[in-house]
């Protein structure tokens, strides 16, 4: 995307109120886009983010209605996927009892209830164990191994084990079998299980490694089907299962490129039919009416499904979503959603102290970094998310006991942040880490806390990390408040879902004015833009604050610059457009 952005300030926007430069899309983009418009007749916005993304006239089809069937690769191209199906099919065939140990987070959750669902269909249950994040820790442990080994013929690990050795030796030794579907990075040797399913395996080539956990659970089940159609036999069905797999894609972050996008476009009609009672219950307490879309993902069911996980009990969120009952449903999601209440008053402490630390240290370099005693170590990551997104850096942020710091990591486009870790974990200077190229986590000794987190800050700079200056805002173009029409809006949607690697169209409502901008709950504003065309209604999140919500209501009156997402806001049984605001320059 970079080479579609001009060097020049759009709108002559060089420092907005955000201290941000706006650019603008190339005239060889926008060349493109014309093309594209011209040849297949689509709109000039919709051909704008076809030009973007890289989409070709001939190619804007087959993008704009992307298939499984078309983009699914061949399951049995990642290494020990055979043998795993192999080993489940015998624990299924021989009614074996099946446990799933699976990570607290929305991937993992979702992996094992996909796991739990596909068993269902077949009259078979699992045994569900989520390890609790304060006394156990990430992935699976060896007492925990030890106990589901002793009950259990087939222990399954999702979304984990990659880096488990001592863990699953234990169940081993005990008789169990062991089956690991993962995506986390590995190392140069793996744990002795019957089977590791896992793109990011050193010895894989890498051309999956964008897929989530839950994702690579989907292809292992496709491969089961697959093998049970040969026998004659049919499995249950795995289109089902696509809101789950959806739902886990966005909320980690996996990039919306090629099967993922399938993956997440489909399951976002299955959710919309409301057949899962957990994800239905979850919605409804989220306040989600419309059809649901990637940002509700995100941004909604996301956070909410990890809550359990970060501040409460561990396994809610997969229980939530493996639940085939409404009334448990709505009990568990109306838990979860109080316990994400708290997660964000917590994460707003933890916030405020991190970045007057990180400031306080300097945000110049390759790493951002924070720690602390009494930090919640489930929300850590997020808050290390916020850096990130605050100084563009790569971040880190770690709680500290007596001995050792527990922290996690958020990092930039183009900054394997996971592959740093795990270098400084085989090199001693963290006790453990793993994770992925925008994610991971990491332990540290406390009294080398400093030199760990130098090192890294090397190892990232070697990588680029720190030569951006303060994030561009990247526009796609300019619109009147009239133009920001349904139409458009609905036009615009035909390219998505956005997410990670595929961001949504960003806009500007040009030399607009307003009157006063109105709080909205704690955080949050509201105001009616206008312009000769017209008025557009915008919302601006939680910015109670911050520099923007400051600007929101300084700039009243003025004419300004107003850039930002349009979406259709659906309320009281009518569709009306508005623009989600990012960011605000005077004209």
């Amino acid at each position: 995307m970079d080479g579609a952005l001009s060097d020049t300030c759009f709108l002559g926007v060089a420092r907005s109120a955000t201290g941000r430069r706006w650019i603008g899309p190339t005239e060889a983009l926008l060349r493109q886009a014309q093309k594209i418009s011209q040849d297949t007749g689509l709109p000039d916005a919709l051909a704008r983010v076809l030009a973007r993304a890289g989409v070709t006239s001939d190619a804007a089809e087959a993008y704009l209605a992307p298939s499984l069937r078309d983009t699914m690769p061949d399951p049995s191209t990642l290494r020990d996927m055979d043998r795993a199906v192999e080993v489940f099919l015998d624990a299924v065939d021989g009614q074996k009892t099946i446990a799933v140990f699976a990570d607290y987070d929305v991937d993992g959750g979702a992996s094992a209830a996909i796991l739990t669902h596909w068993l269902g269909g077949l009259g078979m249950r699992a045994t569900l164990y989520v390890p609790d994040r304060i006394d156990e820790g990430y992935g699976p442990n060896t007492p925990a191994m030890t106990r589901l080994a002793e009950a259990h013929d087939l222990i399954l690990c999702v979304d984990c084990g990659t880096l488990s050795f001592e863990p699953v030796a234990a169940a081993k030794a005990i008789g169990a079998r062991v089956v690991i579907l993962d995506h986390h990075q590995g190392g140069e040797t793996l744990p002795q299980a019957d089977a590791v399913v896992n793109p990011n395996r050193q010895d894989e080539d890498g051309a999956l490694g964008h897929l989530c956990a839950a994702a690579v659970v989907f292809l292992f089940l496709a491969a089961v089907n697959r093998a049970l159609r040969a026998r004659g036999t049919a499995g249950p069905d795995l289109l089902a299962l696509l809101d789950l797999v959806a739902l886990a894609t966005v909320a980690d972050v996996a990039p919306l490129l090629g099967f993922n996008r399938a993956l997440v476009r489909q399951g976002l009609k299955v959710m919309g039919a409301r057949a899962r009672p957990g994800l239905t219950a979850l919605s409804d307490v989220a306040k989600i009416t419309g059809p649901p879309t990637a940002f509700h993902l995100g941004f909604l069911l996301g956070p909410r499904v990890n809550a359990g996980g970060r501040v409460g009990e561990a396994d809610l969120g997969a229980r939530l979503l493996a639940s085939t009952d409404p009334g448990e449903a709505a009990n568990l999601a109306g838990r979860l959603d109080q316990l994400n209440l708290a997660r964000r008053e917590i994460e707003a402490e933890v916030l405020e102290e991190a970045k007057a630390q990180a400031e306080a240290r300097g945000v110049d370099g390759a790493l951002v970094w924070a720690a602390s005693e009494g930090w919640h170590p489930g929300v850590v990551g997020i808050v290390a998310a916020r850096l990130k997104e605050a100084f563009n850096r790569p971040a880190i942020v770690i709680g500290l006991d007596e001995s050792t710091g527990k922290g996690s990591g958020r990092s930039v486009a183009g900054v394997d942040l996971g592959a740093a870790i795990a270098r400084a974990t085989s090199e001693g200077t963290l006790l453990k880490g793993g994770g992925h190229k925008m994610a991971a986590g990491l332990t540290v000794a406390r009294d080398q806390l400093e030199p760990a987190m130098s090192r890294l800050e090397a190892l990232l700079a070697r990588q680029g990390a720190g030569q951006a200056g303060p994030q561009d805002l990247a526009c796609d173009g300019a619109i009147s408040c009239a133009g920001a029409s349904l139409d458009l809006v609905e036009q615009l949607e035909a390219a998505g879902p956005y997410g990670a690697g595929a961001p949504a169209p960003r806009l500007v409502l040009s030399s607009v004015t307003y009157r006063a901008a109105q709080s909205m709950g704690d955080s949050h504003m509201r105001l009616s833009l206008q312009d000769p065309s017209g008025r557009l209604d915008a919302v601006a999140f939680r910015v109670a604050h911050t520099e923007l919500g400051a600007a929101l209501d300084g700039y009243a009156g003025r004419v300004v610059h107003v850039a930002g997402r349009v979406e259709i806001n659906e309320w009281g049984g009518r569709r009306t457009p508005r623009l989600r605001i990012e960011d605000i320059a005077l004209a």
